[in-house]
């Protein structure tokens, strides 16, 4: 089913760009595309997590694991002094399944270490937190270690307010051991890539939560020539609100992407 004209669609894309209009744009990103899938050459791109377009398909659940521990610290970086491992941030989204954010849903994450060992004495590498009005959440923690038997991955929880948990996992694109471990589940990969010092992903969780699907977003007038529907070129330019913006990457206007709330596909000039 080709659901780019899909309203829902739509509306998650103009999630997006509102919060990068909100939000500190990192230099490493300016210029830059959406995150992207890092796959080896001749690789098949492996089916992203369910959308939410047609109400049947949340994120698929996983295992708990036997390390999970309830009453983790509420924190958004699992980061302390001295901590070994590669800087890792993940940031997305919570939607119900009219693809609609779910604000105040608790994501509780626990990890390995960078040696692959579990803290279960105390809290080191768990904590949880709360999303937005925006259904938005960021994670800043170490890339996982291995240990045997499974690939790299962290441990998620996640709830909506008054809802049932679903229990799932995280994965890393391209580790040579998830063609070997059993219950490694493509629909779970986060799209990954290098940047921040360390490395940068993402991935939208989809809850098993009906909502009215809303009205569509309203397109905003522009009060310059930027045009919604127009196909743009590296390098073209364009003027919104006052202001003129120089295109640092091919795409056609959409609602949510008008130039100060898309730094990834313009630059103020």
């Amino acid at each position: 089913m080709d659901d780019t004209n899909s309203p829902l669609i739509r509306r998650k894309t103009v999630l997006r760009a509102a919060l990068a209009a909100t939000a500190a744009v990192p230099a490493a990103l300016m210029g830059a595309p959406a995150l992207a899938r890092t796959l080896a050459p001749g690789d098949a791109a492996p089916p992203l997590t369910p959308a939410c377009d047609d109400g049947d398909d949340p994120t698929p659940p996983q295992m708990e694991g036997p390390y999970f521990k309830p009453g983790s610290p509420r924190r958004g970086s699992l980061l302390e002094a001295g901590m070994p491992g590669t800087r890792l941030t993940v940031s997305g989204y919570v939607f119900g399944l009219a693809c609609r954010p779910v604000a105040g849903a608790l994501l509780d994450f626990w990890q390995a270490d960078a040696n692959g060992a579990y803290d279960n004495t105390g809290f080191r590498l768990r904590g949880h937190q709360f999303t937005g009005a925006d259904g938005a959440f960021v994670l800043t923690t170490i890339v996982p270690g291995l240990y045997p038997g499974r690939t790299r991955h962290l441990h998620v929880k996640v709830q909506a307010p008054n809802r049932p948990v679903l229990t799932t996992q995280l994965y890393f694109p391209n580790e040579p051991r998830n063609n070997t471990d059993s219950i490694f589940d493509p629909r779970l990969l986060m799209t990954v890539r290098d940047g921040g010092g360390g490395r940068e992903g993402a991935f939208d969780f989809v809850l098993n939560v009906p909502q009215d699907p809303g009205p569509d977003p309203t397109p905003t007038p522009t009060g310059g020539t930027w045009t919604q529907g127009a196909t743009y070129r590296v390098g073209d330019r364009v003027t919104y609100a006052g202001r003129a913006y120089a295109c640092l990457q091919a795409h056609t206007a959409q609602p949510g992407w008008e130039p100060p709330a898309a730094p990834a596909l313009w630059r103020a000039v």
